[in-house]
């Protein structure tokens, strides 16, 4: 029985339905994103979304989506659902679903009549292109399937209108028709298993409507073009497949494409397995160079999140050689003391002040793992210097080494740390100065970066550091403690000390190297649990503050206003988790499992099994921004990685 499952009731309810969504992606970085019964919210949905290099390095939706219609006795029955302005849905074929259950692909199954359709589809890991299987299980009489395609041809950012310049015409192939809306595009291969019958007559559909990106306070509305319709006879017990990708294949492939690829899948039989499966669709190969995506639809690559994601979503899975590959291609880009923290399209931004020093951490990761000190450090120990040096000499944005050894990094309108929210060009949370969480991660990169180098017997190194080393703690006690108040401030500058209760003071209490004491780490996980934990994860804000925002809604201006005043974070319940078991051990673990399972939940309620980039601080916690999220989803399987080291005594 499949572990992912909702009825009919659930599916022809729209207010249930469309709130859930799949992804599905290869390791190109092409995707098919759409909700449960197939109806798209969003301008990031469609069948078939992929890079397209001869206009940009985004991805663009060339199929949005595919009505199938069954024909019996003369009598048509569309199986497609599409919003169109106003809110009037044409066709509503969502009544004929009967049942979605996805074990190793999504499966809906369809009842008209005497009909029961089975409609399966699987992303093939290898090229871009999905694939499509029709089963007809039932059927009293003779039976016909007519697929219409809806085609867009545009970046995922954007939306399609009709115009005089998309190139209606087509060139039959074996099996299908192959089209190319526009120049620059590749071509559109769309090809069926079996003989069928194409009708060319193109058309555009107009207004169709995407919810979601009216609630985002978005432009929302879209025209899609039709180009014509296959058509094709089924028998019971039959399955026909239908093929959408940027290159040709042969009909008689398609079938043993489709068997191949289920061969590869991980069944999402359990909570563990889903996660694992989703973990695997962030990873992009191109060529020699290995990225991970910061999340689903929407997100490209993020220095700071494939930092913060790798070791969850490699080695917790004992894939060292992806983590090593993902390590090897950030280090080619690494400038002066910065890596690159967003890249989206041909556009690299070096903003960042923590995204070095999460590379510490992943490589600490990395070596747990290993175990190869002497070789790492003989392999990356340049890199070390690079970052270390230009922090503690200076480098851009005013980061530099203080004379007590801790960070200083910013200036006014930048936004340096994860909380980098910008509304109308300011930083919602500026954190300007002497910031908790960047000088936990310096104590804890320059300790890592020592126990490598005296294993390697770099002398020199030794002598640079453990001077340095040795005031940061006393300096970061003074800095940011308050025995009074009994946590740690999130950020001084000067005389200012910003006493905000935010979840940035957790990382002192999970890192490898802490600069403070288990007494002080005891009390600060007690205030985190107290007013930051939830269900979801940790608030960025204490439901106390003036300035918390319980609700993640409205147009982008409301959204990154709550983004991190409030709103809830899975990623970081990781190490809230791994400075509890650090401080109580076995004792704590029904504790953590608690939460842990609370999170198997999710992978029902948005992003189906995977799990979602942020929830809303108040209850019931509802799911928002992404559908699927690399960090999110990394470190809920370090929590389960941990969970297991615990329990056997590790």
């Amino acid at each position: 029985m499949s572990y992912i499952k909702f009825d009919k009731n659930q599916l022809v309810n729209l207010e249930y339905s469309l709130r859930r969504e799949m992804i599905r992606s290869n390791r190109a970085g092409s995707y098919a994103s759409s909700t449960i019964i197939n109806c798209n919210t969003r301008k990031y949905h469609g069948m078939l979304v992929t890079p397209q290099p001869g206009i940009d390095l985004e991805n663009h939706v060339l199929l949005s989506s595919l009505d199938e219609t069954i024909i019996q006795q003369d009598a048509e029955f569309n199986l497609g659902i599409r919003k169109y302005q106003g809110g009037t849905y044409n066709p509503k074929g969502h009544k004929y679903v009967r049942d979605f259950s996805a074990m190793e692909v999504p499966q809906l199954l369809y009842r008209v009549g005497g009909v029961i359709l089975s409609k399966e589809m699987i992303f093939s890991s290898s090229e871009d292109r999905i694939i499509i299987r029709y089963t007809l299980v039932e059927a009293n009489s003779g039976t016909r399937i007519r697929l219409r395609p809806f085609l867009a041809f545009r970046n995922i950012h954007a939306l399609s209108k009709e115009n005089i310049f998309a190139d209606k015409k087509y060139e039959k192939v074996d099996g299908g028709i192959r089209m190319k809306l526009y120049h620059g595009y590749t071509d559109l291969f769309m090809q069926i298993s079996k003989q069928n019958e194409y009708t060319h007559a193109p058309d555009w559909y107009y207004n169709i409507e995407y919810q979601e990106e009216m609630d985002r306070g978005y432009a929302y509305l879209e025209d899609l073009l039709v180009p014509g319709f296959f058509e094709f006879d089924i028998k019971p017990g039959e399955s026909v497949c239908f093929s959408a990708g940027i290159s040709a294949i042969a009909p008689a492939a398609i079938k043993k494409l489709y068997t191949a690829e289920l061969k590869r899948r991980i069944p999402r039989n359990t909570f563990e397995n889903c996660l694992v499966n989703s973990a695997q669709q962030f990873i992009v190969k191109r060529g020699s160079q290995t990225d991970m995506l910061a999340g689903f639809p929407w997100f490209g690559r993020g220095g700071r999140d494939t930092f913060i994601s790798l070791p969850g979503l490699t080695l917790a899975n004992g894939d060292v050689k992806t983590c090593k590959a993902v390590i090897d291609t950030m280090i080619k880009e690494l400038d002066g003391p910065l890596f690159p923290n967003t890249r989206s399209g041909g556009k690299t931004e070096y903003t960042s002040v923590d995204t070095p020093l999460w590379f510490f951490w992943t490589l600490q990761q990395y070596t747990l793992k290993t175990g190869r000190l002497k070789e790492i450090w003989k392999e990356y120990g340049s890199s070390i210097k690079q970052i270390l040096d230009g922090f503690r000499e200076g480098t851009a944005f005013h980061i530099h080494m203080e004379s007590n050894g801790l960070i200083y990094a910013g200036m006014p309108g930048m936004a340096l740390t994860w909380m980098d929210a910008m509304v109308f060009g300011k930083p919602v949370t500026p954190r300007v100065g002497l910031v908790v969480e960047v000088n936990a991660l310096w104590y804890n990169a320059i300790m890592f970066s020592l126990e490598l180098a005296r294993k390697a017997g770099d002398i020199d190194f030794v002598d640079r550091w453990t001077g340095i080393a040795g005031q940061i703690p006393q300096a970061f006690l003074e800095t940011f403690w308050n025995e009074d108040k009994g946590y740690l401030s999130d950020y001084v500058d000067g005389e200012y000390i910003d006493w905000s209760v935010r979840p940035n003071m957790v990382f002192a209490t999970s890192l490898p190297y802490s600069p403070v004491s288990e007494e002080i780490r005891k009390k600060v996980l007690s205030k985190i649990k107290q007013e930051l934990l939830t269900p979801r994860g940790l608030r960025t804000l204490t439901p106390v503050s003036a300035a918390y925002k319980g609700i993640y809604f409205g147009d982008e201006t409301q959204r990154d206003q709550a983004y991190h005043q409030g709103t809830v974070w899975p990623w970081l319940f990781g190490h809230f988790a791994e400075g509890y078991l650090r401080i109580h051990g076995k004792s704590g673990l029904s504790f953590i499992k608690g939460y842990y399972e609370e999170f198997s939940q999710t992978v029902t309620e948005h992003g189906v099994g995977t799990i979602s980039e942020i929830y809303d601080g108040d209850p019931p916690h509802t799911p928002r921004g992404a559908i699927s999220q690399a960090s999110s989803v990394a470190e809920i399987l370090r929590v389960d990685e941990l969970i297991k080291e615990y329990e056997e005594g590790e």
